[in-house]
């Protein structure tokens, strides 16, 4: 090294040491209290749980012998004849039988969701604040969303399947009820960020409220809209699964038959034909989304991502997802639609209107359910209602201390599947970041790998370790904070390949590495919108844990299912109650955490 450039690097270094480090900003303070709080608490829930690192690895020796219990697969029109140890043929009856199962599913998520759609549009009107006629309409209105949203389906499923038999109908009048929550409270939301112009020109006319509404406020929002009930049926087509646990016909009564009788051959090709169900119906939902909201895809889901990487290597299916939107097509536009001749795109739309009606009269019929159920289950209602067999809520058989220890194993599981999962999506997502992997070819292999992890549910997920590591709390964990992962990894990735890049290269300018680049700019400036999606994904698994019971994934989910099975609905009301509080609780909490983060 010469001396020029010695002088040189110590003139930088001078500079650089007579730079005063910037105080640090009150949010980020508050974010790294917040993610010291959250490892704290997921290390403390680890070891509360008993997790031990040989007792998991001694668990791994039984995936041969479970392995060897599902093998060869019974496919539909097969089963497995244990004096031949060989597959024999039952005909195309079950075929048809499967294929109904899957039709009666769709139906089942599609009618429900579509019911929930109809009737959030009146609650979101009141719930809004622009919109609202009154104050007590508004607090009316978000608190049924709350609870609505806080109350599981499997638990409405529960008693409608008392009051209408097993069957179809519970499950659409479950995801009705349990997806006015979500759905009411993201219309509200679309309506509180309308332009008022419109709004504000058709009351300045003279117009009513209800002109104001429906012309001046459903078409700002009604794209919107259209999206979150088909992100709200693809959520609930995973949830059929659940369902099918407690009578609810489809694929998810077909998979909790295989496995009450251990009949492993014929469950994994039902898993395998519901995961598959998933990936489906999240392309067709981007694809609807793309052509009738008029964008290309860019949400975080496999069908997302899916056609996204099909317009790149297709021309006419980049043209098929997307609508012109330069200002001279809008001009155009314009002036075709004082003429409306019916040219190609107008007639395309019409095509998928009437389509889109098709689909949801079609998922009626194919949910083959019994609505004339609705006019006789009145039968049943006093029985559910008569003193002491609903109402007031007991304990039953348990005791105060057993129902408070679920409730503190419910939270540990939460925690702990949020650590685990954290700690599996900082290294996964940062590999599928595009500023962070080291290649393309990185990149692609880790993004697959989160899109393979998103599209299983995670009670399947939780099915698999309870054969696998037992029953209990750890077996529920685990599920969670591998199912986690495919979200959790992605908003990782996502939110590191939004960070500047001007920080970035002036460190790469130095001389840095990319691991010091990595750590003393890119993961610093992630840190507010990690803790946020670590909240988030802290609220689901809350969510998700008191669900797992169902399987034997502990806590108060646990005692939940087991009240519902001898259909004790006053004990199993307290620990709705109970369930829907949890959820009220740490909603807020979440929610006052995030406005001391902006």
């Amino acid at each position: 090294m010469t001396l020029v450039e010695r002088d040189r690097e110590l003139k930088l270094a001078d500079r650089v040491a007579a730079v005063k480090r910037p105080a640090p900003k009150p949010a980020t303070i508050a974010s790294v209290a917040v993610l010291a709080s959250l490892v704290v608490l997921g290390v403390l829930s680890i070891g509360g749980l008993g997790f031990s690192l040989p007792e998991i690895i001694g668990s791994l020796n039984n995936i041969p012998q479970f392995v060897a219990r599902t093998l060869p697969w019974a496919w539909p029109g097969w089963h497995y004849d244990r004096d031949s140890a060989t597959l024999v043929s039952d005909g195309w009856a079950p075929v048809w039988s499967i294929l109904a199962a899957i039709a009666s599913t769709i139906g089942i998520v599609i009618a429900g969701t579509f019911l929930a759609f109809l009737v959030s549009i009146p609650i979101a009107y009141g719930a809004a604040r622009n919109t609202t006629p009154h104050a007590v309409v508004l607090v009316i209105c978000r608190a049924l969303g709350i609870v609505a949203r806080a109350i599981p389906a499997v638990a409405f499923a529960s008693i409608f399947v008392f009051l209408f038999s097993l069957g179809p109908l519970p499950g659409i009048l479950a995801f009705f009820l349990h997806s006015i929550g979500m759905i009411s409270k993201m219309m509200a939301d679309a309506i509180e960020q309308i332009d008022e112009g419109p709004r504000l020109a058709i009351r300045s006319t003279g117009g009513s409220k209800a002109q104001e509404f429906w012309s001046g406020v459903v078409p700002q929002a009604l794209p919107a809209w259209i999206a979150v009930g088909l992100h709200r049926a693809d959520i609930n087509l995973r949830e059929t699964v659940i369902l099918g646990y407690v009578g609810v016909a489809g694929l998810g009564l077909e998979l909790s038959n295989a496995i009450h009788v251990l009949n492993y051959r014929r469950a994994f090709p039902i898993v395998l034909m519901i995961i598959v169900l998933c990936i489906l119906f999240e392309v067709v939902s981007s694809i609807v989304r793309s052509r009738m909201l008029g964008v290309r895809p860019i949400g975080n889901g496999i069908g997302d991502t899916m056609v996204r990487a099909a317009a790149k290597r297709s021309t006419k299916i980049a043209v098929a997802i997307t609508k012109p939107g330069s200002t001279e097509a809008r001009a155009v536009a314009i002036q075709a639609s004082m003429k409306r001749p019916w040219t190609g795109e107008r007639m395309a739309s019409r095509v998928a209107v009437w389509v889109a009606a098709l689909v949801i009269v079609g998922s009626f019929v194919a949910s083959q359910a019994k609505w004339s159920d609705l006019l006789t289950f009145w039968g049943n209602l006093p029985i559910l209602l008569k003193k002491d067999n609903l109402w007031p809520p007991t304990f039953g058989i348990y005791s105060p201390e057993q129902v408070v220890n679920a409730v503190f194993v419910t939270f540990q599981v939460a925690f702990a599947a949020t650590l685990m999962s954290a700690i599996l999506s900082i290294v996964i997502g940062s590999l599928a970041a595009r500023n962070v992997a080291p290649n393309r070819y990185v990149r692609n292999g880790f993004r697959v790998l989160l899109l393979v992890t998103r599209g299983v549910p995670e009670l399947i997920l939780a099915i698999i370790f309870v054969i696998v590591t037992g029953l209990g709390a750890q077996a529920g964990t685990l599920a969670l904070a591998i199912g986690g992962v495919g979200l959790l990894g992605k908003l990782i990735a996502d939110s590191l390949e939004e960070v500047p890049n001007g920080p970035e290269r002036a460190i790469s300018a130095l001389g840095a590495t990319r691991p010091q680049v990595y750590f003393a700019s890119t993961v610093p400036m992630s840190i507010p919108a990690f803790v946020s999606h670590l909240l988030y994904m802290l609220e689901q698994n809350v969510r998700a844990a008191t669900l797992l019971g169902i399987v034997g994934g502990g806590g108060i989910g646990l005692f939940l299912i087991d009240s519902l099975r001898v259909s004790n609905y006053a004990q199993a009301s307290m620990f709705i109650i109970l369930i829907t509080l949890l959820v009220i609780v740490i909603e807020a909490v979440a929610i006052g955490i995030r406005r001391a983060l902006k």
